[in-house]
């Protein structure tokens, strides 16, 4: 069965979708995207999904071509179309197709694209955990920015990859940012610690979500940043993200996170978590 994608303001096959090889996308990295995470055939999070994607869209002087309302009813029906009931959707936009040039070209419209996949929750790794790995973040400045320009992000995943790992913990010269590709969380002494939202994270939805839950279990949070030997003698560990939900680190640069073993307060946060999910 063909995938369905929203492209030209039109459901489509994948067949149809014809990307121009002059698109900025393809040149520059030019453009913004998201990542919804839709379960009972609902879209989660919607709004604070959208919030991101106007920040991004509002850094790189990007016009998009809807009102959030309208993308909104969009997207919940390229999931209907899908005939999933869980799994994820993508959405990308570009600056469009202009003859390459650096400057911003003028009457080059936005190219919209989206596509629905089933996708299963991470059950296993959430139970077991996961292992993970420090790696220098070399990214540039603006990772606020949800951006095309992921390639530090790859040559993180693909390093952690490389040595044994499933995920790649980035650090700017011994001080923790977030992960290749989700936000990260320590717990020391009951507490929870994370990167503040400024500039050099991501501003993860699961994230803010996971934050507000613990904030209403009454488990201390404090944003700050901290270092590699905090997170060493962390007694818990565990990532957020739109496809990894609440996922435990047991292991960092082959050395047990803690007792080895998903904590209480990692735990408490999953369930809590998954009470706030359509059913």
């Amino acid at each position: 069965m063909s995938t369905v994608y929203w492209f030209g303001n039109r459901f489509v096959p994948q067949e149809e979708v014809r990307i121009s090889p002059l698109d900025r996308g393809y040149y520059f990295g030019d453009g913004a995207y998201e990542v919804f995470r839709f379960y009972a055939g609902q879209l989660y999070e919607t709004e604070a999904h959208l919030q991101r994607l106007w920040h991004t869209s509002a850094g790189l002087k990007l016009e998009l071509p809807f009102a959030q309302e309208e993308l909104a009813a969009k997207l919940e029906e390229l999931v209907r179309r899908s005939g999933a009931a869980e799994g994820n959707v993508y959405l990308q936009i570009t600056r469009g197709a202009a003859p390459r040039a650096h400057p911003f070209p003028r009457g080059a419209e936005p190219v919209v694209m989206a596509y629905a996949t089933p996708v299963a929750r991470p059950v296993a790794a959430m139970e077991a955990g996961i292992r993970a790995v420090t790696v220098e973040d070399i990214r540039w400045l603006r990772c606020d920015y949800k951006t095309l320009n992921l390639l530090p992000n790859v040559l993180a995943k693909q390093e952690a990859l490389d040595r044994g790992a499933d995920e790649a913990v980035l650090h700017r010269s011994g001080t923790v940012t977030e992960c290749s590709a989700s936000n990260l969380m320590i717990v020391r002494d009951g507490t929870v610690l994370t990167h503040p939202a400024d500039n050099f994270i991501l501003h993860g939805v699961t994230r803010a979500v996971v934050l507000r839950l613990a904030r209403a279990a009454e488990i201390p949070v404090v944003e700050r940043p901290f270092t590699l030997d905090e997170l060493a003698g962390a007694d818990e560990a565990f990532i957020t993200g739109t496809t990894v939900e609440v996922t435990p680190v047991v292991s960092l640069n082959g050395q047990a996170v803690g007792s080895g073993r998903p904590g209480p307060v990692t735990r408490r946060l999953q369930t809590d978590f998954a009470a706030t999910l359509p059913v």
